[in-house]
């Protein structure tokens, strides 16, 4: 028993489906990778601002603030 020949118009069908998908997994793709650039711009502007933040918090003096300082030493304004 042979296996007849595949009908032209069908694999030109399959042919054109396939090229649709990949176009459209190539524009998913596209998408994917500028939202990974966003979050790593997102990420190393974050990291700036906690090394910022640990910077200001050990040069803050020992009783200055909140920050560094207990929250019981201060008062509040009405005492």
């Amino acid at each position: 028993m042979q296996n007849p020949a595949p009908d032209p118009s069908r694999i030109d069908h399959r042919l054109t489906d396939l090229e649709i998908k990949s176009s459209y997994m190539e524009d998913m793709v596209e998408q994917l990778n500028q939202i990974i650039i966003r979050q790593q711009q997102d990420l190393d502007t974050l990291v700036r601002q906690v090394s910022q933040l640990r910077t200001q918090l050990q040069d803050a003096p020992a009783g200055g603030g909140a920050i560094g300082g207990s929250v019981r030493d201060e008062l509040p304004p009405h005492y």
